[in-house]
């Protein structure tokens, strides 16, 4: 079988995780072992290759017992309260909290102030139990109303104020569409308009892959996209995937992939997640030469 296997150069790790897993081998390579707060990226091939480096991954019952030892928190960020609970325990901290998710905290945690003084109410639109979520309404003390999808403003008071900002891996186009339906209520119920603000909180990194995939899964037969099962970024990416070519499978191990996807002369592209490597992108194009000229 003749087959054409691009594997797509915008696809991969995003700078912030990158940068996690930089700092995380770079530890390993001089320490046994390094306790990462939650998984440090949404993807269990990968995170095997690390465990065999000497990386754990800890929940926040296992680090409140955890004494004098060192704590990784990854790219995702983490609330107020981790910081507390590594202080008290005398738990070294090393932080690679994305530049781009530390500078949203900052945004929540001050127009939070703000809107306090005017009884206003506080939007998170993200995945409910995210870690970055997690993080984001930690800023405010919970005080913040998540929403996951367009249903979900039913529990606003739209004759309040409303300030809403987006989880940084979130689909943009959704999130004005979001923000559209919302500014349409607080009209429609004659609510305070002038006070409602929309940040664009969502990552230029990961949003510009959007338009791109669509054009990369148009200009392919058939899309492979590679991406861990938890991630919401995969979930997401590979939706915009599915709706420009029928043809797109989504597979995390190579022994997902089936030879009866493709047929002679087709063009293959490889893409995937901002959790997904560029190894693993390399070793699925392989998997599928190797498996349509058996």
């Amino acid at each position: 079988m003749e087959l054409k296997i691009d594997i797509d150069t915008h696809s991969g790790f995003c700078y912030g995780v990158v940068r996690a897993i930089e700092q995380a081998e770079k530890y390993l390579g001089e320490h046994r072992e390094l306790h990462s707060l939650g998984s440090i990226v949404h993807n269990n091939i990968e995170i095997s290759r690390l465990k065999e480096k000497g990386l754990k991954t800890i929940n926040y019952d296992q680090m409140s017992t955890m004494k004098d030892s060192v704590v990784f928190i990854r790219a995702h960020g983490e609330p107020p309260s981790s910081y507390k609970i590594a202080k008290e325990n005398n738990l070294k901290i090393i932080d690679c909290t994305c530049p781009v998710v530390l500078k949203l905290q900052e945004r929540v945690k001050k127009n939070y102030r703000e809107l306090k003084q005017i009884d206003g109410q506080l939007l998170i639109f993200g995945k409910n139990g995210h870690a970055e979520v997690n993080g984001l309404i930690g800023q405010v003390d919970g005080d913040a109303i998540i929403i996951e999808k367009q249903a979900d403003i039913e529990s606003i008071d739209f004759r309040r104020p409303i300030y809403i900002f987006s989880q940084t891996t979130k689909d943009p186009e959704q999130y004005k569409n979001l923000c559209s339906a919302i500014r349409e209520r607080i009209v429609s119920v004659g609510g305070p308009i002038e006070k409602f603000r929309a940040f664009n909180t969502t990552c230029g990194q990961v949003s510009s892959r959007h338009p791109h995939l669509k054009e990369f899964s148009k200009n392919h037969s058939v899309i492979i996209f590679v991406s861990g099962k938890e991630s919401s970024n995969g979930k997401i990416l590979y939706e915009v995937c599915l709706a420009e070519n029928p043809r797109s499978y989504k597979i995390e191990n190579m022994n997902e992939i089936e030879a009866s996807w493709f047929r002679d002369g087709d063009t293959v592209g490889v893409c995937g997640a901002t959790s997904t490597p560029k190894w693993l992108l390399e070793k699925a194009a392989g998997h599928i030469r190797e498996l349509t000229t058996l």
